[in-house]
């Protein structure tokens, strides 16, 4: 007798193969809710209960977690003691195991919900059951994906054998199920907490799509999203446009955390991930025309990234330049119906992303990963240090602080010079912080003169003041902690210019 053991709690698709497994020969058994919904489809359904000669116990909590069961699952069909001890203890195979999981992430994502609301939601039985069957893939068929269904159902009905390195690949789904569930818990577990230091660490991910190819044609990518969180470039809306690529959602996410970084009325340009333009204005249409002529020449092709609803004004002044993105929170009616004039610009509905890893900055490296905090920037400037004779005068210091935030978002060495809380000028990625200074007063030209300076990380010698000096630059912000500061400061108060040491770096590698 073939038997195959269906608990599932999402139940899509699983009467109709139920149906399918009932066609090929095989008698069915299930636990209380998953067999209702069988009988209710006009199938002929055992009960674990019935199997195991025991009662569900503890609301509930045990039913499957039995010999019977478990020897079914895991005894090998050519090995002659196991048989021979199934035969012994009057105990049948299961040779097919289709089980799902309490909803465990769809639970602790509800708004408050409660400690004992989620460890309720905790299976234990389930997963049990799916690692054994995993563990016996060549004798026992494990399937915990519903999209697996219809194949499975139609070869088992026909008569079909499913090969063994089909059984092998279900395997390996089940037991990545599993462990994305156990990291799930783990997260969920670990509160709002963000820390980087534990003895083993793992993040769940699950596949939101695959995409034409990486960086380069030659390169493979998918997407994936975090198993708790939720918002962010990955749950983002596309209201209009083509599909996105690997590099599309890099700048996307790269528009979206600068804008998300202010609090005030803010629009940012992006290229290859980082601004080129930047501004900070109550008037959205303002902004929006100050980012763009911070470096126009950069924008065309770029991302546009707001931190409010786009309104019609805003969608009007961005008529005539090509743009390969448009990211915003909402748009008025009336700016969407503007917008998507551009046949092949996609426009995106983003929202903040939350979740326990959202505090988390993890790399690849050879070998292993890397596990950082995020880079927070301090909210209190009242703390910096006026280095020089002369401080800052009070629009100064408003521009030094958007400087200093706008450094953040910019690959190291960072120079960014801004003026009327808006970024002219920028320098990045670049091997010296001199070849920084050089590019961020070239692409500034004029508007140079009068502006302020920011740099992600201290001036190891003063040529880099003397070059700002030259472009007429009025204002420093640095961080400081270099043993030539003195330097930097004499040649500071030598040209009249204004410095600011925040006491922190802000390196983006």
């Amino acid at each position: 007798m073939k038997l195959a053991l269906l608990s599932a709690y999402d139940k899509t698709g699983l009467v109709d193969f139920a149906r399918r497994l009932k066609a090929g020969g095989y008698n069915l058994v299930s636990t209380g809710g998953t067999a209702l919904d069988l009988q209710n489809g006009g199938l002929d359904v055992q009960q674990v209960s019935d199997l195991t000669g025991s009662p569900e116990i503890l609301d509930g909590r045990v039913k499957t977690l039995h010999p019977t069961v478990h020897a079914g699952i895991l005894a090998r069909r050519n090995n002659e003691s196991h048989m021979a001890q199934l035969a012994d203890n009057e105990t049948g195979t299961i040779d097919i195991v289709a089980v799902n999981l309490y909803p465990f992430v769809e639970t602790v994502s509800k708004p408050d919900v409660t400690l004992d609301d989620a460890l309720e939601n905790i299976d234990i039985g389930g997963p049990t059951m799916i690692r054994g069957a995993a563990k016996n893939f060549q004798d026992v068929l494990v399937v915990v994906d519903p999209s697996d269904y219809e194949w499975i159902g139609e070869r088992l009905s026909d008569g079909v054998e499913v090969t063994l390195e089909e059984r092998k690949e279900l395997a390996r789904k089940a037991f990545q199920h599993v462990a994305l569930y156990d990291t799930a818990i783990s997260r969920y577990l670990s509160g709002e907490e963000t820390k980087t230091s534990w003895d083993e660490f793992t993040l769940g991910f699950n596949r939101v799509q695959d995409l034409r190819y990486g960086e380069n044609p030659h390169q493979q990518a998918t997407l994936y999203s975090t198993a708790l969180s939720a918002g962010g470039v990955v749950d983002a809306k596309r209201l209009h446009g083509l599909e996105m690529s690997f590099t599309n959602i890099l700048d996307a996410d790269a528009a979206w955390r600068v804008v998300s970084d202010f609090s005030e009325n803010a629009v940012a340009v992006i290229k290859h991930t980082n601004p080129c333009g930047l501004s900070v204005h109550p008037d959205q249409a303002v902004a929006y025309q100050q980012a763009f002529e911070g470096d126009s020449v950069s924008a065309y092709g770029g991302i546009v990234g707001f931190n409010r609803t786009v309104t019609v004004a805003t969608a009007e002044a961005m008529r005539g330049v090509l743009y390969d993105q448009i990211i915003a929170p909402g748009f008025e009616p009336e700016a969407l119906e503007i917008l998507k004039r551009r046949r092949r610009t996609r426009i995106l509905e983003i929202t903040l992303a939350k979740g326990p890893t959202e505090g988390l900055d993890v790399r690849t490296v050879s070998g292993g990963v890397l596990v950082q905090t995020a880079d927070t920037l301090e909210e209190d400037t009242t703390n910096w240090n006026v280095a020089t004779e002369r401080p800052p005068t009070d629009d100064e210091f408003r521009d030094l602080a958007f400087a200093w935030r706008a450094c953040k978002h910019i690959k190291s060495n960072t120079i960014v010079l801004a003026k009327n809380n808006t970024m002219v000028g920028m320098g990045a990625g670049q091997p010296n912080r001199v070849v920084s200074v050089h590019l961020s007063l070239r692409i500034a030209g004029d508007k140079a003169k009068g502006s302020v300076m920011a740099s992600d990380a201290y001036f190891p010698f003063g040529d880099s003041v003397e070059m700002a000096a030259e472009g007429g630059i009025i204002a420093i912000a640095q961080p400081g902690g270099s043993i030539r500061d003195e330097e930097s400061v004499e040649a500071a108060n030598r040209l009249g210019i204004a410095m600011v040491l925040t006491g922190t770096r802000h390196f983006r590698h």
